[in-house]
């Protein structure tokens, strides 16, 4: 039960920093998409959170190589991914 409730609180954590990557408007149209997406995977309560996790990495795994990305939006993508790479089922 305690993994579930840690599973879920660095879920919520990964989605408050993609919430901040999508209301920054210097960031490219394209990679706001990218983090709405990874959001709506994060939230999609019919997937286990190990499965969930990795659908939002693997968008922003795909998005983190746009050289068009300002610098520190990469850095909050990679924080995001390692949150998520330490959710497991």
């Amino acid at each position: 039960m305690a993994t579930l409730y840690d599973n879920e609180a660095k879920i919520k954590q990964a989605v408050i920093l993609l919430q901040k990557i999508v209301n920054d408007t210097s960031v490219p149209r394209n990679i706001r998409r990218a983090a709405t997406d990874a959001i709506r995977n994060l939230q999609d309560q019919r997937l286990s959170a190990g499965v969930r996790a990795a659908n939002a990495i693997g968008i922003l795994e795909d998005i983190s190589q746009d050289p068009n990305m300002p610098t520190h939006t990469r850095i909050n993508i990679w924080n995001v991914v390692s949150i998520l790479e330490t959710v497991k089922d």
